[in-house]
């Protein structure tokens, strides 16, 4: 497992405090669970992940080990040997086996090295953070500010991916106990999560068997949140219109309301089904499935219970009439206000054009488009999210804002990668833009072959 490790991370980690662990001692000290922690000390939610990830590490692996630097040695059979008339230590579950390791994406070693300080775990040497650990095969998803892959396998080399099931936390409160319990997370099919009694607003108690050969929306929301009651309203519609053009559609109210009362007081409003507030653990458990990092929510599944779409909420705004339902990504979007919230989830292939040509948005949509299914076929092979989402920006307020606010140029056509997490852009402006120059500019930046610039 060494090997394998060395190979992933290096020779060497840091704790908090500056001191070099050897990779190469992990399995020694009997760590069998590896806990990536990709994150940005300039990204509010890393920081309050941090915080709940470390109540979540104290108590998996002894409060004892939660104090800064303990990540060094605080693993089975650390330390020297009992002497003479000590009681050994009892060996520690397997479950408690477990190393974090943060893989930063900051820019400013002095800004990375006061958020690793206070870490309990180790973090990859800031000279070290340009190490490809995704090409490893180990990380699926591109929420590279938030995401967290402890990864399991039964012969300690670690595979195969598990949501960050903290990232729950700030939507639906859950006990570090409870989550400790069901760790480390391994996938679960929709059908064995959602499994049990379902509610309607009049009282009356369905299985979750009745969702067999039904589409399926997750919708996430709450009572307190204002975009969740104006989009609840929309969905309403929506919901009532799928239902009467005869598709087998239900929706699955997930509530993160802070009482009883006011998660009675919202579902009435609505029509379709909810998890009964008194399950804490199926609601939690539903998060951590999809990895909620905010609200509203809509999550769109098939008949299989495979996810369609994670921007339901995006597709029910921008289609009244539903007339693209179940709503399959399109592998090119055009910016606008309503989807402008997916620049947040990871690298985003952006291009602007002069959109007074009424046909220019259209061309650079068709220009991007093999290209961009190109990219998610190849990675869906792998049953992994692609690295890219890919838009066509024309003139308006929205794209004047995101110009401004990553300092781009005014030129069009104008040809960018923007990674928002990482505060990072990649700019190449050129006077045409052909299918060509598109290709080698997202395989150099696949490769890590471009230098990105500060946004």
């Amino acid at each position: 497992m060494s090997g394998f490790l060395e190979e992933l991370l290096g020779e060497k980690l840091v704790t908090g405090g500056g001191e070099e662990v050897d990779v190469h001692s992990l399995g020694a000290r009997g760590i069998s669970l590896l806990g990536l922690y990709f994150g940005c000390s300039l990204s509010a939610p890393c920081a309050q992940l941090s915080g709940s990830l470390a109540a979540f590490y104290g108590r998996l692996r002894g409060d004892a080990a939660a104090g800064p630097g303990a990540g060094a040695g605080a693993g089975a059979g650390a330390g020297p040997g009992p002497g003479p008339g000590a009681v050994a230590a009892a060996e520690p579950e397997p479950r408690r086996r477990l190393e974090i390791v943060f893989v930063s994406s900051d820019q400013d070693q002095r800004q990375w090295q006061d958020f690793v300080r206070d870490m309990p775990w180790l973090a990859l040497p800031y000279k070290e953070k340009h190490r490809k650990v995704s090409g490893a095969g180990l990380v699926g998803g591109r929420g590279a500010a938030w995401a967290l892959r402890p990864r399991v396998g039964g012969s300690g080399v670690l595979a195969g991916a598990a949501a960050g099931a903290l990232r729950a936390l700030p939507v639906v409160p859950v006990s570090v106990p409870v989550l400790c319990l069901e760790f480390p997370w391994g996938p679960k099919p929709f059908r064995e999560v959602i499994a049990g009694p379902l509610l309607r607003n009049n009282g009356q108690s369905l299985e979750s068997s009745s969702l067999e050969g039904s589409h399926v929306g997750v919708y996430f929301s709450a009572h307190w949140c204002p975009p969740c009651r104006s989009l609840t309203r929309v969905l309403v519609e929506s919901y009532r219109k799928i239902k009467e053009a005869g598709q087998k559609f239900e929706i699955i109210f997930v509530s993160a309301d802070r009482s009883e009362d006011s998660f009675k007081q919202y579902f009435s409003e609505m029509p379709w089904l909810a998890v009964p507030y008194t399950d804490e653990a199926r609601r939690s458990r539903l998060n951590r499935l999809y990895g909620i990092q905010g609200i509203p929510t809509l999550i769109v599944l098939d008949p299989q219970g495979e996810v369609i779409t994670r921007q339901g909420r995006v597709e029910v705004l921008n289609d009244e009439d539903c007339r693209e339902f179940p709503w399959h990504p399109k592998p090119v979007l055009e910016l606008s206000d309503s989807n402008a919230v997916q620049l947040n989830e990871g690298p985003c292939l952006v291009l602007f054009v002069d959109s007074e040509d009424d046909g220019e948005s259209e061309a650079a949509k068709q220009l991007i488009q093999p290209i961009a299914e190109k990219i998610i076929a190849k990675y869906k092979a792998k049953e992994e999210e692609a690295p890219l989402l890919f838009f066509v920006a024309g003139e308006d307020d929205m794209t004047d804002s995101l110009r401004d606010y990553t300092n781009l140029p005014e030129a069009a056509p104008l040809l960018t990668i923007l990674d928002m997490s990482a505060r990072a852009k990649y700019v190449m402006d050129v006077e045409e833009i052909t299918p060509a120059i598109v290709e080698a500019f997202v395989n150099d930046f696949l490769a890590e072959k471009l230098k990105p610039e500060p946004i």
